[in-house]
């Protein structure tokens, strides 16, 4: 090659050794505002219907991920081994809509695991997992309508308030069923068609007041118990007394005797 193709191909190399470099440092740059490593295995997002969704189904998670993109719409986190939901998991996604958590292990929610969700979440899948008794406060001003079906239901007033506070989804009621129960005649039966002939709220507050008016009822016992041998035993010490008074000689018995009535009355 002489010298003069040489110089020709001087400016070509630098421009290809210059555009490498500019393209390796898009790379970069890349990498570190979306890092591959910021998503579980499994996790990936998409859009869907003009929706930003975020899915972890069948992920193999045992807990919320975090990292989740905070302008997601739709998030799938059904198929895993989530066992509970702790205070302020979804706290960072503020424009959710569509939250399914349905077949995990879920046995435990915490109060305000849904906190921030309140303004735009319109549907929650919790089906399919272990919840035996939720209090109605973890779904407090929540607009979202539930999916509770095919849990291991405890039928009690508990559950019955909870019901009262949710709006559940369509064709999802019947799914709610009995497990265990207060009343063991309603194992195994829908919920709903057991509270229509059970308020298990009134039963409770009957068992209750019944067992404050006993209680109540003890402690009055008690006292006038105390009172009565308190009385008796004043009387019969008094008795003893007297009787001994008695057998003092004349004189000093009236002094005692006028001392001893003083006491008594």
């Amino acid at each position: 090659m002489t010298a003069a193709q040489r110089v020709l191909l001087r400016p070509i190399t630098m421009g290809l050794l210059l555009q490498s470099l500019f393209l390796l440092l898009l790379f970069l740059l890349g990498s570190c505002l979306h890092p591959a490593a910021a998503f579980p295995k499994g996790c990936y997002p998409s859009e869907e219907e003009g929706l930003k969704t975020f899915r972890c189904s069948n992920a193999q998670l045992t807990e919320v991920p975090r990292d989740i993109p905070n302008d997601t719409n739709k998030l799938y986190l059904d198929f895993n081994q989530i066992p509970f939901l702790p205070r302020d998991a979804f706290r960072d996604l503020p424009l959710l809509l569509e939250l399914d958590l349905s077949h995990n292990a879920i046995a435990r929610v915490e109060s305000g695991a849904f906190q921030g969700l309140a303004e735009h979440l319109h549907s929650l899948d919790l089906s399919s997992n272990r919840l035996v008794s939720v209090s109605k406060d973890v779904f407090s001003n929540l607009k979202a309508k539930v999916n509770l079906s095919n849990n291991p239901w405890l039928c009690d007033c508990r559950l019955q308030e909870l019901i009262r506070a949710v709006e559940l989804t369509a064709d999802s009621s019947g799914g709610i069923v009995c497990d265990s129960s207060t009343q063991e005649e309603h194992v195994g039966k829908a919920f709903l068609q057991v509270i229509a002939d059970t308020d298990f709220c009134n039963v409770y507050k009957r068992t209750t007041d019944i067992a404050m008016l006993v209680t109540m009822f003890g402690w009055f016992a008690m006292v006038i118990s105390y009172l009565v041998y308190y009385v008796r035993q004043n009387q019969e010490d008094a008795r003893r007394h007297l009787e001994y008074l008695k057998s003092l000689p004349s004189k000093q018995r009236r002094s005692e005797e006028s001392s001893t009535i003083s006491t008594v009355v």
